[in-house]
């Protein structure tokens, strides 16, 4: 959150969304105008506690950076002051972090139709520059002249040659991640299908300290030193000559076929 004093807004409107009244200012920041969007009134709005959702956006890193102190209109009277803000580009970041199963049930529908919509409707207002759709101008659109028809389709087509980008830019990621989880997966079976691989270190540091357990328990029934007989038991079973040697494939089965044993020998799991 930025420490400096409250953003002046340039301008500032109130855009109706349903029968919500939300308001939003234009202010300039690094050399540029930007629209920002009070968070707390939405929060109102949706029947949301502000105190909860304002840890929520201190906590996380991109929001707590992007969040901004503007001094806007609180009242009907028009006193002004200042309020949380967030830039327009990042509000679906906050509202898609709401859980709609953890909100009242009769304000569940209203914060989906924010989620799917609001973005949208405020992001529309703002097209070329305005703080909210220009009546005057849409009033010549409604003449469906020549002129307005043209400005129609040109609109629709910037809409589609938009959505057409983000899609691809979609798909190109969604690509490159499955192009590194196949090169992932590849990797894992080409290690785990190396009949040369042996287990780590570490995995055969368990196995010993398996056989010894079992080892032990045998012990104490026989009378006698059960070590070797464990181990022989191991290497037959899994065709190898040290217990060292064992696939990395077969490190689960082992593991498996010792705790067995040993809970038949004490009704317990292995202590480790």
């Amino acid at each position: 959150m930025s420490d400096s004093k409250a953003l002046v807004p340039i301008e500032e409107k109130r855009v109706e969304f349903y029968e919500d009244k939300i308001t939003v200012v234009l202010a300039r920041l690094a050399e540029q105008n930007e629209v920002f969007v009070p968070i707390r009134p939405i929060c109102d709005l949706l029947g949301v506690a502000w105190s909860a959702q304002r840890r929520r956006i201190n906590r996380d890193p991109i929001l707590s950076e992007m969040v901004t102190s503007v001094t806007v209109t609180v009242t009907e009277a028009g006193q002004r002051g200042d309020m949380l803000c967030l830039p327009l580009d990042y509000l679906n970041g906050w509202l898609f972090g709401i859980n709609a199963d953890r909100v009242k049930v009769e304000v569940r529908d209203q914060l989906l139709r924010y989620q799917r919509e609001c973005y949208q409707v405020l992001s529309e207002a703002f097209q070329e520059g305005r703080l909210t759709a220009d009546p005057a101008f849409e009033d010549l659109l409604a003449h469906d002249s020549p002129a307005a028809q043209a400005y129609k389709m040109a609109s629709a087509i910037m809409k589609m040659a938009r959505q057409q980008l983000m899609l691809e830019s979609q798909l190109r990621a969604h690509s490159e991640q499955l192009v590194d989880h196949e090169q992932r997966l590849e990797e894992v079976e080409a290690v785990l299908g190396d009949p040369d691989r042996y287990i780590s270190n570490a995995q055969a540091s368990r196995i010993s300290q398996a056989v010894k357990a079992v080892a032990m328990e045998l012990s104490k029934t026989t009378g006698r030193n059960e070590y070797g007989g464990v181990y022989g038991e191991l290497y037959r079973r899994f065709d190898v000559a040290s217990y060292r040697e064992l696939p990395a494939s077969k490190y689960e089965e082992a593991m498996s076929w010792l705790r067995e044993w040993y809970q038949q020998l004490t009704d317990h799991d292995l202590p480790f």
